[in-house]
């Protein structure tokens, strides 16, 4: 696992940049919820969207790990 990637001569912690993937990809999805609806299920929004964006980013993570090395 690299700790740190490189970003035209910044080095930059690899989780931030996971971070920011995560984040984009959990409000793409928070938009689309929205719009089917979804939320009238939820009982806790703010705790379910925080759910999803850590399952997000252990997916990101575990993707990246195969791909980076």
């Amino acid at each position: 696992m690299r700790y740190e990637i490189d970003i035209a001569g910044v080095l930059v912690p690899s989780l931030l940049l996971w971070l920011v993937i995560a984040y984009v990809l959990s409000a793409v999805l928070r938009a689309q919820l929205r719009r089917l609806g979804f939320y009238r299920l939820v009982w806790h929004r703010a705790l379910f969207d925080f759910a999803v964006f850590v399952c997000l980013l252990g997916g990101v993570v575990y993707l990246s790990r195969s791909i980076l090395t």
